[in-house]
């Protein structure tokens, strides 16, 4: 039982940050993909219909943590807690900048504004996001969950994990887009193409999950047997519906966005 838990906790970690890595990744290179107003709108349109299906994925992940490992749970919380206000601050100004942005229609100087104002809060809450999450990536593998690793070496890790979002987003982004924004996107790629390198993107993001996971005190943190027998089958009875509801999102709306169409925006 105590295995499944570890694998039902790797498998949310997973899933969200291949999905919503790939939001995080594009959202952080909007300013050097798109170079108009009307090409970072479909930018922003590529990611609309996806964002919150894949943060289910973190909040999943985080019930689970809470209750599958408590232990582990009020160690990571108190011991990083400067790097999860940063994440949670991050995460809140992209979901504003995404959320907001459809909410101006015309060509006037306050409705340039307003859309550039929220360009900038999906770009900087998007790098906000990845940052805290590479400084955590990177106090985890070194071993340290009770405090903010803050050793020079820590800026390389960081470096690396930026990096690995940012071609992430970009594979993801030629995979939605069409055009002249795809080309520009998979210029970064050669002969690879996008599908592969978003294949290989998820790959190292999936193996990095993995790697941090084994550095952690994962078992020793596991609830008791007691609890584990209620709460895991009920994990598990969750998770058909969440695949479910993703795949579902994926064939709805995996087509390509092309310029001219009218581009997804969230609801009113």
């Amino acid at each position: 039982m105590e295995t499944l838990a570890v694998v039902i906790l790797a498998f949310y970690a997973i899933g969200y940050f291949v999905l919503g890595g790939a939001d995080i990744g594009t959202g952080m290179i909007l300013p050097v993909l798109a170079r108009a107003r009307g090409e970072r709108r479909l930018v922003v349109a590529a990611i609309v219909p996806f964002f919150l299906t894949s943060e289910v994925w973190l909040i999943a992940t985080a019930g689970v943590i809470i209750g599958l490992f408590p232990a582990l749970e009020g160690e990571l919380f108190s011991g990083w807690f400067p790097l999860i206000v940063a994440l949670v601050s991050g995460w809140v100004a992209r979901d504003a900048g995404v959320w907001l942005r459809g909410r101006v229609d015309g060509d006037g100087r306050g409705a340039r504004g307003w859309l550039s104002g929220c360009d900038v809060a999906v770009t900087a809450g998007s790098w906000l996001v990845a940052g805290s999450w590479a400084w955590i990536f990177a106090s985890a593998i070194a071993g340290v969950t009770d405090r903010v690793v803050t050793d020079p070496v820590v800026l390389v890790a960081i470096a690396a994990v930026l990096t690995l979002f940012a071609l992430h987003g970009l594979a993801f982004a030629a995979l939605r887009l069409d055009g002249e924004l795809r080309r520009r996107a998979i210029g970064w790629f050669g002969m690879a193409g996008e599908a592969r390198t978003f294949a290989l993107t998820s790959g190292v993001m999936a193996g990095l999950v993995v790697a941090t996971g084994t550095q952690m005190p994962v078992r020793g943190a596991v609830a008791a047997v007691s609890t584990l027998e209620w709460l895991v089958p009920a994990i598990l009875a969750l998770t058909l519906p969440i695949v479910t509801g993703q795949i579902w999102a994926w064939r709805l709306f995996g087509h390509r966005i092309r310029a001219g169409a009218r581009a997804a925006q969230p609801p009113r």
